[in-house]
């Protein structure tokens, strides 16, 4: 079951605390969505659960499977993939293209080149083929993960988001939760891929002279921090952004959907992003190593562990603003043992006064082994009776 503790912030107010009223923002988006994963906090949501076709920001999730892969060993980035003949028919002038030729053998880091800079649907469909033997057969292994990832009003119906008759769509929120899902669990392999300014492609074979493209996003160069990750456009969709930055510590994701330019998408995706880090600022909450509170424990050595800040903890507030903050660890418990030390095992919720509430990870300050025989009977006998 879910179990509740109070813990107290009070060492964190302020002598005269002031209203954190969310700072004004509006967009000629119809969707947008913003999320600052340092501290958890929803800067900003316009109809952010809105069912909508991704476009070409649908690849972020065959580059998530891809990464997936790599990570458990499962697929090498030296690993090449002959393009077919089909393929290539279909796709090779089929909307963004990385200009692969039939019969030619790109590695999988060719082809996440391809996807993440030039766009390229015939790498996507490539690189599906090559994982898992047709592009229906990878759309189910990217289900699979959007599930497991908790994509929760989200499907995938082809690699490249490509339009078909609405089986692929999702939401704002999903995709913001999918960007920091790569961020948070491949980090090597984001910065690896995600920020290349350009890439070369069509010399081999006798597919002609190399084409160098230039990577669409419209953060890089234009908002510090600016590393990733993916534009998107149809007919259908219009044009959308999912992107992401860091500055002075603080990680913002955003999307935009549903624009009508390639310009105006640029131009409110800067905008956005430059709100995000200007109009909030980060509080800090706990420095890294405090102890925060208890939390009990089950079958262990110890009735109950110690919950610590595993980084520096901050909630992120209205900048010019400092609210009164309370805070309480959520945990599902009692945890079971064994349990490691620097395991996340609860979450520290803060509140703060007309703002969604903010969610901080705390980790176990020390290891807990499983109790002997004589401390489980003990144990057993004493919830008897408790």
């Amino acid at each position: 079951m879910k179990k509740l503790a109070a813990a107290s912030l009070l060492a964190l107010a302020v002598a005269y605390p002031t209203t954190a009223a969310n700072p004004p923002f509006d967009t000629p988006a119809p969707i947008a969505y913003m999320e600052d994963l340092s501290s958890g906090a929803v800067l900003y949501a316009k109809d952010a659960d809105r069912r909508m076709p991704p476009a070409s920001m649908a690849k972020m999730m065959t580059v998530y499977v891809a990464f997936d892969l790599i990570k458990k060993g499962e697929l090498k980035l030296d690993q090449q993939i002959e393009v077919r003949p089909e393929t290539w028919k279909k796709w090779h002038s089929q909307g963004s293209t990385m200009f692969l030729a039939v019969g030619e053998k790109p590695t999988v880091s060719d082809l996440l080149k391809g996807i993440v800079t030039l766009s390229g649907n015939d790498a996507c469909v490539v690189l599906a083929e090559g994982i898992a033997g047709t592009e229906e057969a990878f759309a189910n292994l990217m289900n699979q993960q959007a599930q497991r990832i908790g994509l929760t009003n989200s499907h995938f119906g082809n690699s490249n988001g490509w339009p078909d008759e609405g089986r692929t769509y999702v939401t704002a929120r999903d995709l913001a939760h999918l960007a920091a899902a790569t961020i948070k669990e491949h980090p090597d392999l984001y910065k690896q891929y995600y920020s290349l300014p350009s890439f070369t492609w069509g010399k081999t074979l006798g597919a002609g002279a190399a084409i160098s493209q230039g990577n669409r996003d419209p953060l890089l160069g234009r908002v510090e921090g600016a590393d990733g990750l993916k534009t998107g456009h149809t007919e259908e969709a219009g044009y959308g952004f999912t992107g992401s930055a860091e500055q002075g510590g603080r990680r913002l994701v955003m999307v935009v959907a549903g624009l009508d330019s390639y310009g105006g998408r640029a131009d409110e995706s800067v905008r956005f992003m430059n709100w995000g880090f200007r109009s909030w600022k980060a509080r800090p909450i706990a420095a890294k190593g405090r102890k925060i509170g208890d939390v009990e424990v089950q079958g262990g050595s110890d009735t109950t562990v110690g919950v610590v800040a595993p980084r520096d903890l901050n909630a992120t507030v209205p900048a010019g603003t400092s609210p009164q903050m309370q805070g309480k660890i959520v945990y599902q418990g009692p945890v079971k043992a064994p349990i490691k030390a620097g395991a996340h095992i609860a979450d520290l919720v803060v509140e703060t006064p007309g703002m969604p509430t903010q969610t901080l990870p705390l980790v176990a300050e020390t290891e807990i082994g499983e109790a002997g025989f004589f401390r489980r009977a003990w144990q057993g006998l004493w919830s008897l009776f408790a």
